[in-house]
């Protein structure tokens, strides 16, 4: 079997592509299989652009080893052979998204919403790091036997200068291919992704899809997301029923109304207003009196004051009348 670099033994072909084989081999310093990438030399390149392809590959590869994200495949190092670079990654154990497509069809909703959002993590990652991606694929996109999903590729094809919207354009390409259903929140997520001038950013986009993986329904991904949020669920669309706008996705909805009883008042309010009902009795049996006191059978007793209390039964006055009793 033919040795790399002196100290990588070919074992088999995982992959071939345009940009060269990836082989699965055996590092025979430290015992470990890895993953070997040998580039290919696009049909019809000059010999003199020939090295400064392979050097232009050779710096991305090193640009990839800065990342750090586990849904990256992990650049351990370049060898190099008769002047050609050959890229040495971890060897990740399962099969591509386009293998599992062509194998079983396209992915759930929900599935293909984490796939989504693993892989704009992974090419967030790579583009903070300086090595951005170029344009991912299905057959770039490794789903793991440990349930990891794993971006490969990069620094295959030379940069054109594109910016993060390339990413988005990329990922709803793949989701595009990846998803079955695109009659909820996902598929509001993919025509926003496709769309001609994506009204999008990408921390709206991941936490969308976060919310959709785990199984929620509120919110769009043209609004604004708590990145640093765990994903959550919610019940409903974006647009609650009664409402006449749509409620920011990643917010609690706001409170709703108060269906119960009111609330007794404070108790201070209660003393007042006893106080107060008080108040005007004592002043309406004072008006009472002195209505009494005006009227006829009345006077005045010792001291000046009049009785309003009802005469004893059979009492009698000086008169024979009813007697009125002093006080």
């Amino acid at each position: 079997m033919t040795v790399i670099a002196g100290r990588y033994r070919l074992l088999d072909v995982l992959a071939e592509g345009a940009t060269g084989t990836v082989w699965r081999a055996l590092d025979e310093t430290d015992r470990h299989e890895v993953a070997l990438k040998e580039l290919r030399v696009p049909a019809g390149l000059p010999a003199d652009e020939v090295p400064l392809l392979y050097a232009r590959r050779e710096r991305e590869a090193r640009a990839a080893a800065r990342i750090s994200h586990p849904s990256v495949v992990r650049v351990l190092g370049v060898a190099t052979e008769d002047g050609r670079p050959w890229v040495v990654t971890e060897l990740v154990r399962g099969l591509s998204l386009a293998e599992t497509l062509d194998a079983g069809g396209p992915l759930p909703a929900r599935e293909a919403a984490r796939v989504g959002a693993e892989v704009l993590a992974g090419l967030r990652a790579a583009r903070e790091a300086g090595a951005p991606h170029r344009g991912v694929g299905p057959g770039q996109v490794l789903l793991a036997n440990d349930g990891r999903v794993v971006v490969t590729g990069f620094g295959g094809a030379p940069g054109d200068g594109t910016g993060p919207e390339a990413d988005l354009r990329s990922l709803g390409e793949l989701l595009e291919a990846a998803a079955d259903d695109r009659s909820g929140p996902l598929g509001a997520v993919i025509d926003q992704l496709t769309a001609e001038e994506p009204a999008v950013t990408a921390d709206q986009v991941e936490g969308e899809l976060r919310r959709v993986a785990a199984g929620g329904t509120r919110g769009t991904a043209a609004e604004p997301v708590e990145a640093s949020a765990p994903p959550r669920t919610g019940r409903g669309d974006a647009v609650d029923e009664g409402d006449t706008g749509t409620r920011a996705a990643g917010t609690s909805p706001a409170p709703s109304r108060r269906t119960g009883p009111p609330r007794a008042a404070p108790r201070r309010a209660a003393v007042l207003v006893a106080g107060t009902v008080g108040a005007l009795l004592i002043a309406g049996v004072l008006v009472y009196q002195a209505v009494r006191d005006d009227g006829p059978g009345t006077g005045p007793g010792p001291g000046d004051v009049t009785s309003t209390a009802p005469a004893r039964p059979g009492a009698t006055g000086a008169d024979g009348g009813p007697a009125t009793p002093r006080s």
